[in-house]
C-alpha cells in the first residue's frame, strides 16, 4: 500500500491574527501536524503556547513571538509532548522558560525519543523538519496547577489528567474568555476524529468526557483548538457528544454479544455517517477497538 505523503508542516506566521488584546493566533491552516500557536501578552511578560515541529519551526515561532514581546521576558509552554506540539521547544533554549506540569514532563522524557522515531517514519515531509531535534527538559514544572502572572493579565495553566494523552494541560486566559485546549479538542473547518495514541489516551473517555464537560462549565468566549478553527463552546460539545457517542454505541454491541470485528464495522460506519466531513477516520476503528477491550477488562 503506498504510504500517504504528508504536506510539509511549516508554521506560517504571517497568518497570525489577534483574537483579544494582546493575545495571537498562528492558525495551522488546516495543514496537518501544524498545531494552532497562541502569543499571550501582558505588561512585562509573553507567554508562547506551542511550538511547532522541528526547530526550524520552533525558531520561527521564537522569532515571530521576540518581534511581538518588544523586550518583555518570554515563556514557553506546550499543551502536550507530542512532536508537532513540543518538539521545537530546542529553539527557545536561554531565550524562554519553559513550564509544564508534571505528568506532560514526564511523558516527554519516557516517550519522546519513541515519538521522535515513529514521526520520522510518517514520511520524507516529516522525517526533514525533525533533522536535529533535541529534547529539552522544562525549566520550571508544576503538579495540578499554575497561575503564570504576565503583568496585568493571569494566564492559568492546568493538568487534566489523562485524555488524549497522560500529560494534557489547558492554557486559560481568563480576562479574555479565551481557552487552548491542544488535542483535546481537534475541530472546526478541518474537523478530526479524536486521536487514541496507544497506551496513552483515556480510551472508555470517561475522563475526557468529564474534563470537556467542565470546560463548558467555565463558559468560555474563544476556544482555540489543537488543530481546526478557532471557534466558541460548541466545539467543546462536539467532541464530547463524538465521545460519549463512540462509547455508548461501542458499549451497547459489545453487552449484545457481537463479535469485535462486527461492532467496529457497525460503529465505523455509524461515526462516519455523523460526520462525513471529518479528517482521521482511521482512528475510529482502534478507538472502537480499545472500548471493547476495556469494557470486558
Amino acid at each position: 500500500m503506498t504510504q500517504q505523503v504528508l504536506p510539509d508542516p511549516v508554521v506560517r506566521v504571517a497568518g497570525a491574527r489577534e483574537i483579544a488584546r494582546d493575545l495571537v493566533v498562528i492558525p495551522n491552516r488546516g495543514v496537518e501536524l501544524v498545531p494552532n500557536i497562541g502569543v499571550i501578552g501582558g505588561t512585562h511578560s509573553v507567554l508562547v503556547v506551542e511550538t511547532g515541529i522541528g526547530p526550524d519551526n520552533g525558531r520561527a515561532v521564537l522569532e515571530f513571538a521576540a518581534k511581538h514581546a518588544r523586550g518583555r521576558k518570554l515563556f514557553l509552554t506546550t499543551t502536550h509532548f507530542h512532536p508537532e506540539h513540543a518538539f521545537g521547544a530546542q529553539a527557545f533554549v536561554g531565550e524562554a522558560t519553559y513550564l509544564v506540569n508534571r505528568a506532560q514532563a514526564a511523558d516527554l522524557a519516557a516517550k519522546g525519543p519513541g515519538y521522535l522515531d515513529m514521526f520520522r517514519g510518517l514520511g520524507e515531509s516529516i522525517a526533514r523538519p525533525l533533522e536535529g531535534v533535541e529534547l529539552v527538559t522544562p525549566d520550571l514544572v508544576y503538579d495540578d496547577a499554575y497561575d503564570l502572572d504576565l503583568g496585568g493579565r493571569v494566564v492559568r495553566l492546568r493538568a487534566t489528567g489523562r485524555a488524549h494523552s497522560k500529560g494534557d494541560q489547558v492554557v486559560t486566559v481568563p480576562d479574555a474568555g479565551v481557552l487552548f485546549t491542544g488535542d483535546l479538542v481537534e475541530t472546526g473547518q478541518f474537523a478530526i476524529f479524536p486521536w487514541f495514541p496507544p497506551h496513552d489516551a483515556d480510551v472508555s473517555g470517561i475522563r475526557w468526557i468529564e474534563v470537556l464537560r467542565r470546560l463548558a462549565g467555565e463558559h468560555p468566549g474563544i476556544v482555540v483548538p489543537g488543530h481546526g478553527d478557532t471557534g466558541g463552546p460548541e466545539l467543546l460539545a462536539e467532541v464530547r457528544a463524538y465521545l460519549e457517542l463512540l462509547r455508548d454505541e461501542t458499549w451497547a454491541r459489545r453487552d449484545s454479544a457481537m463479535g469485535k470485528e462486527e461492532i467496529v464495522g457497525e460503529v465505523t460506519a455509524l461515526m462516519l455517517e455523523r460526520h462525513p466531513e471529518w479528517a482521521g477516520r482511521e482512528w475510529i476503528e482502534p478507538g472502537v477497538g480499545c472500548l471493547c477491550a476495556e469494557h470486558t477488562g
